[in-house]
């Protein structure tokens, strides 16, 4: 199947139209919504009403009717103004997706409409303490009682617990036929008793905070089950994907925006006779990131095409090369750019400092660099596993 890389001009008009959205807002906004320990809700609810946060989402649940390739464009353009939205990945793209495609008809009419409008938000719980990306050894349990489920675990490093209405929680179920635990998601609203989350302390300045989230008996009625017990696996990895392609693009407009930042400086700032960009060594390593960024973009739209055309596998896949190569991309991006303006690069006024850390987030979450580069090892090259 053949995959386009130009994009169509609907897609460049969305780009131009969110990217006014973004410099509307730009870095400023993000910076002082993190010193008042707000949230970015001004951006969340325009956005929401220009109809982009659910640009994903099918048409007759409120949504654009377009699929990953648009969401990531959106997010991508947010980013490359300085005010990314973090829970972009995780309400519309991993939630928003699941439900739409294996949720019940009342699940996806009680969701998905305030998802696409930006009036609801929901958190997805993954991560715990003693699996790490392993999703296999996951330890949060879900027991039947009657018609009643009945949750007990721990989630750590999960964003946006205290902005969102409900968590998708990935418990286990046991196989009645094996006696296997099978992941099964779960619909956990936030007030929940039973579900309780502690705020984790960051080095990292985002407006968008990490919790721990413990559940202990945890009772929730049988509709709080998504989609099909026996299919848990498949909707668990529905999600992962669009997931891996939307950090690559929080990670591109990063990027992009660290980068426009250092060539503006290096148009300007004179030392001698001649403006610092002049310069081979300010010059090529700025046009080498560039290159990198552009190349990860281009990985980033084909695993987004493969996605919305029903090609899990494939997307899988690409999907990964595409996280890791926009991280990778994001992090040199940052790095020159701080170089770059030398004292001035770590200075607040330029606000590039504040993207070192947040860069390096890109090669960690939701899966480390190293276990992108196992996946594609034994999945791509056939190579044998050392776990």
């Amino acid at each position: 199947m053949g995959t386009p890389t130009l994009e169509s001009d609907e897609h460049r008009a969305l780009r131009d139209a969110v990217a006014a959205l973004g410099k509307r807002y730009g870095r400023d906004y993000v910076t002082r919504v993190v010193a008042e320990g707000a949230h970015t809700d001004e951006l969340w609810t325009e956005a929401a009403k220009l109809g982009y946060l659910g640009v994903n989402l099918p048409e007759e649940y409120g949504g654009g009717g377009g699929g990953i390739v648009e969401l990531s464009l959106v997010l991508e353009e947010l980013g490359a103004a300085g005010c990314p939205l973090l829970m972009m990945v995780v309400s519309p793209a991993i939630c928003g997706t699941v439900l739409a495609r294996f949720g019940t008809e009342e699940q996806k009419r009680t969701w998905l409409p305030g998802l696409a409008d930006g009036t609801r938000k929901m958190a997805f719980g993954i991560t715990e303490p003693d699996a790490g990306s392993n999703s296999h050894r996951i330890t949060t349990t879900a027991r039947k009682e009657g018609s009643d489920w009945v949750l007990n675990g721990r989630k750590v490093f999960i964003s946006g617990v205290d902005i969102a209405d409900a968590t998708l929680i990935v418990g286990r179920t046991e196989d009645a036929r094996t006696g296997r635990l099978k992941p099964c998601l779960f619909i956990v609203p936030r007030e929940t008793p039973g579900f309780d989350r502690r705020p984790i302390a960051m080095e990292l300045a985002a407006p968008e905070k990490q919790f721990e989230l413990t559940l202990d008996e945890v009772r929730l009625p049988a509709d709080a089950l998504v989609g099909d017990e026996d299919a848990g696996l498949l909707q668990l990895f529905a999600g992962l994907n669009p997931e891996r392609i939307m950090t690559a693009a929080f990670a591109l407009g990063m990027g992009r925006y660290a980068l426009d930042r250092a060539v503006d400086y290096a148009r300007t700032r004179q030392v001698w006779k001649e403006p610092i960009g002049a310069h081979q060594a300010i010059a090529h390593p700025l046009a080498q990131a560039h290159i990198e960024l552009e190349l990860a973009r281009l990985m980033m739209q084909r695993a987004a095409h493969l996605y919305d055309a029903g090609d899990d596998m494939g997307a899988g896949e690409a999907a990964n090369m595409a996280k890791y190569a926009a991280a990778e991309a994001a992090v040199h991006a940052v790095d020159q750019a701080v170089h770059t303006l030398g004292g001035n690069g770590l200075t607040q006024e330029y606000g590039l400092a504040s993207l070192i850390t947040a860069a390096r987030v890109a090669r960690i979450a939701p899966v480390s660099r190293e276990m992108i580069l196992n996946f594609v090892s034994h999945q791509s090259l056939g190579l044998p596993k050392s776990y």
